[in-house]
């Protein structure tokens, strides 16, 4: 659905992104993250036909975006970080506006509109000026604009932004069965959201990809380490020189607070030496309040690259 081949933006002279390139298939949900100033908008502004690359090729369903930018436009929903819509227009009245203005047959818009907005939970206020909305409701209104016109690939910036915790809960849901019918390109920051709703996750820093796989790949491969996180009542060096002392653990890091040691215990690969550890607080006559082994999460892979990359 998507190929991006050596792709390069600059703006007077800043490169945004640098050779750039990757692939998303048909029918696939794939998170696009990065820091800020990474080259994620640039990316999804070149694919959507709004500012044209410096040098290389981007393509969307097989046409070329430079070259064919009208078919591309035919073919993609794009809601950007900031959804222009107009205020003194009712809902209702814009959705079937756009829907008439990206071709959408006239037999069908007023079936059409009526469809997004029964996915997008729009028919409460259906009847509603836009500028009345509350930002859930405008993101939900952009959305719908995004996808009324059925686009094959959708490109969704930053789509929660702004939002409280139940409006995310709605949107999450609603891209999830957006990815059912349509490839989806997500850019968010909130990345619990990435990894319950992709496929997959392309992770650029700096304008160039550090890495494409799935979250679950992501998890298990970036990092060689794994950590145990344990709080014990008892003298901190004491404890830190016997749990040192386990065979495979690489590193013990301690933070003392009162008479209470937080500690965390490094081993490498998927060796779990929490058996060892209940030992050794026993053998010390120490008190064991909390004992666990966090679960990586994809806000640490993302953390790991892009600092990594920083280094280099």
């Amino acid at each position: 659905m998507i190929k991006v081949e050596n792709l390069t933006k600059s703006y007077s002279g800043v490169t945004a992104i640098n050779n750039l390139s990757f692939e998303v298939g048909a029918g696939e949900v794939v998170g696009f993250l990065g820091p800020n100033g990474a080259g994620k908008s640039t990316t999804m502004k070149i694919l959507s036909c709004f500012v044209p690359p410096t040098s290389g090729t981007a393509s969307v369903a097989g046409f070329d975006v430079t070259q064919d930018s009208l078919e591309v436009r035919k073919r993609i929903g794009y809601l950007p970080e900031n959804v222009p819509l107009y205020p003194d227009m009712r809902v209702t009245e814009y959705l079937r506006y756009r829907a008439n203005l990206k071709g959408v047959p006239r037999r069908k818009v007023k079936e059409r509109v009526e469809e997004v907005k029964v996915l997008t939970s729009l028919k409460d206020v259906e009847t509603k000026m836009i500028g009345h909305l509350s930002k859930g409701y405008r993101q939900r209104v952009g959305l719908a604009d995004a996808i009324v016109h059925e686009p094959d690939l959708v490109i969704l910036d930053e789509p929660t932004i702004g939002l409280d915790p139940n409006q995310i809960r709605q949107v999450r849901d609603l891209i999830k069965d957006l990815g059912k019918k349509h490839t989806v390109l997500l850019s968010t920051h909130i990345l619990p959201e990435v990894e319950m709703t992709c496929s997959r996750v392309l992770i650029i820093n700096k304008g160039k990809i550090l890495a494409s796989d799935t979250p679950a790949n992501l998890l298990s491969n970036a990092s060689s380490l794994n950590q145990v996180k344990v709080v014990i009542r008892g003298p901190e060096q004491e404890m830190k020189k016997a749990l040192e002392s386990i065979s495979d653990v690489r590193e013990v890091r301690t933070t003392a607070n009162g008479n209470l040691v937080e500690v965390l215990v490094f081993t490498p690969g998927n060796i779990d030496v929490r058996e060892h550890i209940f030992r050794k607080v026993v053998d010390g006559k120490w008190t064991i309040l909390e004992l666990s082994q966090p679960r990586r999460t994809l806000e640490d892979v993302f953390v790991q690259l892009t600092q990594e990359d920083e280094e280099l």
